[in-house]
């Protein structure tokens, strides 16, 4: 069976990449991994399907064991992608999806250069502010804050292979299989299938 393909997935808040996430991990050959924390489970949340909770202690292990892929502290709480979840669904033919935010993804990168990285953008600032202010759920001055580090993630969509454009989630989705698809055609992932052909000459 075929390895799977580490995919890292970023963009910026009110890009709508919970919704195409939810829309590409229908199909079967796509799963998005859960990180880990150390923080409090919210009202709701549930352990190993929004996030696997961690104690400190157990995290810092993983830490000390180069158990985590990447990893972060964020309000004294850790964040991370575990390792050998993520090694098991791609040995077992998965896409694994770690959706991450510009720092953790440059750390994938440096760890592992063949993970394709992809960077979802909104149509333009302008409709991510419309966005957001259509939710309804954050002050103003939030809203900006958001706008803002938006723009400074934006600024580094060029250190990732491809750049998706979130305007219609149809074609964003269509768009992120088309690349996946297209990345599954290089040569070098096809020499097994060169030898097929071959061997039967």
């Amino acid at each position: 069976m075929n390895k799977g393909r580490l995919i890292v997935f970023s963009a910026p808040s009110g890009c709508g990449k919970g919704t195409m996430l939810e829309e590409i991990c229908k199909d079967d050959k796509f799963s998005c991994s859960i990180s880990a924390t150390t923080r409090a489970p919210r009202v709701g949340e549930v352990d190993g399907v929004n996030y696997h909770f961690l104690t400190r202690e157990a995290f810092e292990k993983l830490i000390a064991e180069d158990g985590m892929l990447e990893y972060a502290q964020y309000c004294e709480n850790y964040y991370g992608t575990p390792l050998k979840p993520v090694n098991d669904m791609l040995d077992a033919g998965k896409n694994v999806i770690l959706e991450i935010e510009v720092q953790g993804a440059m750390k994938v990168k440096a760890l592992r250069p063949d993970a394709l990285l992809i960077f979802v953008l909104p149509p333009s600032i302008a409709e991510l502010r419309r966005r957001l202010l259509k939710r309804g759920t954050e002050e103003l001055d939030v809203i900006e804050k958001r706008v803002s580090q938006a723009a400074r993630e934006i600024d580094e969509a060029v250190n990732y292979d491809y750049v998706i454009v979130n305007d219609a989630l149809e074609d964003a989705v269509a768009d992120f299989k088309a690349v996946i698809k297209a990345e599954s055609l290089k040569t070098e992932f096809a020499a097994e299938q060169i030898h097929e052909v071959k061997k039967n000459a």
